[in-house]
């Protein structure tokens, strides 16, 4: 609903009005009114204006709309009084009249105006569903037309600001704090648009009635920064002074709620899917305050959980709840759900010692140090992995202790140590290593030949290569590959066995489809697609492919069918023959 302001429209029909009597009264010698506009209650009733005319006139029928009513409608040389009469009316109405009088025309304006409506005022759900048709999901900001009033319970406080005197917050339609059921209240202002001065003006739990304009910021329902302002509160009979929000690992543990109660209770509700992990273990009370210890079973699952336990307190007919959040990770460092490098990062900074376990941990090569490649003489290797592939640090031995984790000393597959001839690490693999964890001087890493290369780049084992561009798949190793399910690019080593039909390169569309094997006399792997050397399309001088020739394929791999290929346009020959450009 738009709110349309009386005042402003009333002022700007008074300049119209007055511009009309400037330009039209002055101009007129046989025909004078007293006023150039006539107004109406908006609950009906009648205005006159008084005429003076030189000769007959007429009010001309066309310019009356069907919502008013003039007596009379017609006089002749001298006085006389105009009757203007409505009914009550919901709507603002308004016309221009046209008084004729020889060949000169007077026009005066009439209005009726609405009496100003109470405010629709809208739920939360409401109002994310008013921003939603305007949100066309592109990730752009979309405003919505027009003020809104909207009645919701505070979810979440961000900040109340003294300095700056706004405030941005959360209103949900129950007080729960659920994505996609909450609306942010972006720097808004308190009371009728005063500044928020003390920083506890309000809290969670409390219901909050506010205006403003809407809008979807880059997909987030929010108010537009500083239009929204507080019009009514009502205060919760319950607030939670600490522990609205708690999180814990996976071997669970206890943590504090301090509720303060202006009424009965607070009676406390924990779900019920939530019983079987989630309990009080104690309840203290100071006069309005309340104590409450829960405590949280460890979880023996790798999915993460989460509940909201709600406090409810009674005075009269007025109820009022609040809830807290508790949330539990789940098993972590498993492997089925490996730590990331960061994850692993977090744990070894709690320790002080070696683990008591082993864990798995997932991330990119990002550095070898300097002759820490397998070797034969020790059968080991030492890295740094990240989450994103890169090494933030200056040399071998000072990384970012917050983004590189270090392999430290690790073997090879199935914790043995490496050989010649084995397949060998390259920056850029996406490795997953398990073993003893350990902080060295700040550094989070593996213990000392306590740890191994689980997988490289999907395989578990490197008789097949291991997809960089030092060890490439062999046909077997692809599909091994691919049936693991990785995603990333890799590299596949194998000689053209048959070029399928028009399937050379060409220039409409500078691809080639062919298939490979280690011999190159069975259909082993298929390259679908590939574009040229330097993965751009081929074109006419370019060498062309034959049977018999070397190739190394660079790309992301898939199955289509039975089929195991290159995916279509994704992938491009590294190396042909030994060369790569």
């Amino acid at each position: 609903m738009k709110l349309r302001y009386i005042i402003g429209t009333l002022i700007l029909a008074l300049g119209v009005f007055t511009a009309c009597e400037q330009e039209k009264l002055e101009t007129l010698t046989n025909l004078k009114v007293d006023e150039s506009y006539v107004s109406i209650n908006v609950n009906g009733g009648t205005s006159t204006l008084n005429l003076k005319a030189t000769e007959a006139w007429e009010v001309v029928p066309e310019s009356v709309p069907e919502w008013l009513t003039i007596s009379p409608m017609s006089g002749g040389a001298g006085d006389a009084v105009l009757s203007f009469k409505a009914e009550a009316t919901k709507a603002t109405n308004n016309a221009e009249v046209k008084i004729k009088c020889g060949n000169q025309t007077q026009y005066v304006n009439v209005i009726q105006y609405a009496a100003k409506a109470d405010p629709v005022i809208m739920s939360v759900k409401e109002a994310l569903a008013v921003i939603k048709t305007v949100d066309k999901g592109d990730g752009q900001s979309y405003n919505v037309d027009g003020e809104y009033y909207v009645k919701g319970i505070v979810s979440k406080i961000d900040e109340i600001s003294t300095s700056y005197g706004n405030a941005t917050y959360y209103l949900s339609d129950d007080g729960k704090h659920v994505d996609g059921e909450w609306l942010e209240v972006y720097r808004g202002s308190w009371l009728d648009g005063a500044k928020f001065s003390k920083g506890d003006e309000f809290a969670v739990g409390d219901e909050l009635t506010i205006v403003g304009q809407l809008m979807s910021y880059k997909g987030t329902p929010e108010t537009v920064q500083g239009t929204a302002k507080v019009t009514a509160i009502k205060k919760s009979l319950v607030q939670i002074a600490s522990g609205a929000e708690n999180g814990l690992d996976a071997n669970g543990g206890e943590f504090l709620v301090k509720a303060i109660c202006k009424g009965d209770g607070p009676a406390i509700t924990i779900p019920d899917d939530a019983k079987s992990w989630v309990g009080v273990s104690g309840i203290s009370m100071v006069k309005d305050t309340t104590f409450v210890s829960f405590f949280v079973a460890p979880n023996t699952e790798e999915s993460s959980r989460k509940a909201d336990i709600s406090f409810t307190s009674k005075s009269g007919s007025d109820v009022s709840t609040v809830s807290v959040s508790v949330s539990q990770s789940g098993l972590q460092g498993t492997e089925t759900n490996p730590f990331t490098v960061a994850q692993a990062i977090e744990y070894c900074n709690t320790l002080s010692g070696n683990s008591s376990n082993a864990f798995f941990v997932k991330g990119k090569i990002s550095r070898i140090i300097s002759g820490g490649e397998f070797g034969a003489q020790y059968g080991n290797a030492t890295f740094y992995i990240s989450d994103d592939g890169e090494y933030k640090g200056t040399d071998d031995k000072n990384c970012d202790k917050t983004h590189d984790f270090e392999a430290y000393r690790i073997l090879n597959f199935g914790n043995a140590k490496w050989t010649e001839g084995q397949g060998q690490i390259a920056v850029g693999d996406e490795v997953v290593i398990t073993g003893i964890l350990t902080i060295y001087n700040g550094v989070s890493e593996t213990a000392s030949g306590k740890a191994w290369l689980y997988s490289v780049n999907g395989v578990k084992s490197g008789e097949n290569g291991l997809g960089n561009v030092v060890s490439p798949f062999n046909s077997a190793g692809a599909k091994a590959c691919i049936d693991a399910e990785f995603t990333g690019n890799v590299y596949v080593a194998g000689i053209i066995s048959e070029i399928v039909n028009n399937g050379a390169f060409g220039a409409q569309y500078g691809n080639a489809t062919f298939w490979i094997s280690d011999d190159g006399k069975t259909k082993d792997f298929e390259a679908y697609r590939v574009l040229y050397l330097g993965n751009r399309k081929w074109v006419e001088g370019d060498t062309q492919i034959a049977v018999g020739d070397k190739v190394v394929l660079h790309g992301a791999l898939t199955k289509f069918g039975s089929t195991y290929e290159t995916s279509s346009g994704k992938a491009y020959i590294y190396s042909l023959n030994g060369k790569t450009n």
